[in-house]
């Protein structure tokens, strides 16, 4: 029986923020590995103790063992290679390349036109002009993930590190929770709604937020929140 990896074993800990998407991912990876960590919520005014770990104030963080990783989909590489059953990415070199162009296509262009909008929205005067494109371009990206779950239950075939990375912004296209006010997060809403036009793409977000977040166990002795806030704008 071979060794297990430096580390494996340890509890997981993972920093957070109240809503964060990209915490979000992790979590959705965490759960289809079946692994448990604790989880280290601090407010979002006052990320020191993030700082204090990681020499940078985003979230999420993983602590395993003595490695720290920053970046959401680093950490879900991470955990992929650390914990290989079940798989996140595929095997193959040309379908583990096509997930990765497709991730890194979701984190550098598609998130462009929400964060626009977001920034445009609060200015004195916003362009109306600018909004209505920035909003067309983000309603015409959901054709793109209709077409790819044709015949699908998941993005790529099997539940994937795709899914991580898309559903915790795709989601809001079917709302956002009452006391969820960060203006990214109404931004995702508001300009992406499906109401009905998008069945397929309706019924992954549904799937996949049935899935499970991973066995988390509370951080002790953590600063308080002090209100809904996402990182989407910041880190991938």
């Amino acid at each position: 029986m071979s060794a297990a990896p430096e580390g494996v074993g340890k509890l997981l800990q993972l920093y957070s923020i109240p809503y964060s998407t990209n915490v979000e991912r992790v979590m959705l990876a965490l759960g289809h590995k079946s692994l448990e960590a604790q989880l280290l919520t601090v407010d979002p005014v006052d990320r020191r103790d993030v700082r204090r770990v990681s020499g940078q104030p985003l979230v999420p963080v993983l602590v395993d063992g003595e490695e720290v990783v920053v970046d959401s989909m680093d950490i879900i590489r991470h955990l992929d290679a650390r914990h290989p059953d079940p798989p996140l990415y595929p095997s193959a070199p040309a379908s583990r390349a096509e997930m990765l162009i497709f991730i890194d296509w979701f984190d550098r262009l598609w998130k462009t036109a929400p964060n626009a909008l977001v920034a445009e929205l609060r200015l004195m005067s916003p362009d109306p002009d600018r909004v209505s494109s920035l909003a067309a371009s983000m309603r015409s990206a959901l054709d793109r993930f209709e077409a790819l779950l044709e015949d699908r239950e998941y993005l790529f075939g099997a539940f994937s590190a795709a899914d991580c990375a898309a559903f915790p912004f795709l989601r809001y296209a079917l709302g956002r929770a009452e006391d969820d006010d960060e203006p990214f997060h109404r931004v995702l809403e508001e300009y992406q709604r499906i109401d009905g036009t998008h069945p397929r793409l309706e019924a992954w977000i549904a799937r996949v937020d049935s899935r499970p977040r991973g066995s988390i166990e509370p951080g002790r002795g953590t600063a308080p929140a002090a209100g809904p806030v996402s990182d989407g704008r910041t880190r991938a």
